[in-house]
């Protein structure tokens, strides 16, 4: 769950307002997907639809990437987070991540990983190979999501935490049936810890279907298979369809065997930075966590335990191609800023 982009550039995420176009009314505006390419160890390309320019946050989702279907094998090593919690929700695949704060597990479709950084923590990813084909010849199909949720201002700091869910709620209605990966849908509330007022949901459907929603919440829906249509416009997979606030009901007319993510929260009222797999709020919050990374790199294994981000076990000079971790890419030469809403 991170940010491999080699010169990655600042996020500006300004409170939501009035004078935004967004949070202030049910809407329908398509943001479309761009390719990001990752490069490094991983080798692969994602789709993303949070942030944008304009449409930074959907109440304190802050960032949205979808990858595969491929046959690539994800091989992120160890690398920090800060302000943010990851939420990973596999499609096809499986993913053995590790963390700083112990943490081993295989993430599997249908099971919710968050992953709480707080002040600071670290982890990995590693697609599960066949175990009699690390060479690479035919490996498993791996699709997935990946988002950040933004900590507010009074939890950002907090110590970091992992929780995987096996059991999520499923809800029926006319129409449709959806997991409720975080906080509360159609009645059915998750057990993940969240700080901040939000929901997510995987949704199947096909023909008409209508989805109860917090009006006070601002929504928007990522189509992975099928097609929606919404207020008579089509929505079909790879763009980001915002559906603004103030919606009771969502109904929409669906392809056969269509599947989408909603996604919502309340409207964010904090201004954020967000720099490769820091959020925070100023230039030197940014920076100095850059700093404490790049610095755990020079400490022995019980100095880096002890720090900032910790050590995820597993890795290191003797674990073959798991050794090593990611490094921080170059600040900018400009002071990072956040923008404001003009």
């Amino acid at each position: 769950m991170t940010n491999l982009e080699l010169l990655p550039q600042e996020e500006t995420c300004p409170p939501a307002g009035p004078d935004t176009g967004t949070g202030t009314g049910p809407c329908l505006q398509l943001w479309p997907a761009r390719e990001v390419p990752l490069g490094g160890v991983r080798a692969m390309s994602v789709l993303r639809t949070l942030p944008q320019r304009s449409l930074p946050t959907v109440g304190a989702w802050c960032f949205l990437d979808s990858f595969g279907p491929d046959r690539t094998a994800m091989s992120v090593l160890p690398h920090p987070h800060t302000g943010l919690q990851t939420v990973t929700w596999p499609l096809a695949g499986q993913i053995r991540h590790r963390d700083s704060v112990g943490s081993d597990v295989i993430v599997r479709p249908g099971e919710l990983n968050i992953m709480t950084a707080g002040h600071g923590v670290s982890h990995s990813e590693f697609a599960m190979l066949p175990a009699t084909d690390d060479a690479g010849a035919g490996l498993p199909l791996q699709r997935g999501l990946q988002l950040w949720v933004a900590l507010p201002d009074g939890e950002r700091d907090r110590p970091p935490a992992f929780e995987q869910h096996r059991n999520l709620p499923t809800v029926r209605g006319p129409g449709y049936t959806a997991t409720v990966m975080v906080g509360t849908f159609a009645g059915a509330s998750s057990p993940a810890t969240m700080y901040t007022p939000i929901v997510g949901a995987d949704v199947s459907c096909g023909g008409a279907a209508a989805f109860p929603l917090d009006p006070a919440f601002e929504h928007a829906v990522l189509v992975l298979d099928g097609g929606l249509t919404v207020d008579g416009q089509d929505v079909g997979p790879g763009p980001l369809g915002y559906l603004g606030a103030g919606r009771e009901v969502l109904a929409v007319d669906a392809l056969p065997e269509t599947r989408f993510v909603l996604i919502g929260g309340e409207p964010l009222q904090e201004e954020l930075l967000m720099w490769w797999n820091f959020v925070g709020r100023t230039h030197e919050e940014v920076a100095q966590a850059r700093a404490d990374w790049e610095a755990q790199a020079e400490l022995s294994d019980a100095a880096a335990e002890a720090s900032r981000f910790g050590l995820v076990h597993g890795h290191g000079p003797d674990a073959g191609r798991e050794a090593g971790r990611i490094p921080a890419p170059p600040l900018p030469g400009v002071k990072l800023r956040p923008r404001t809403r003009s």
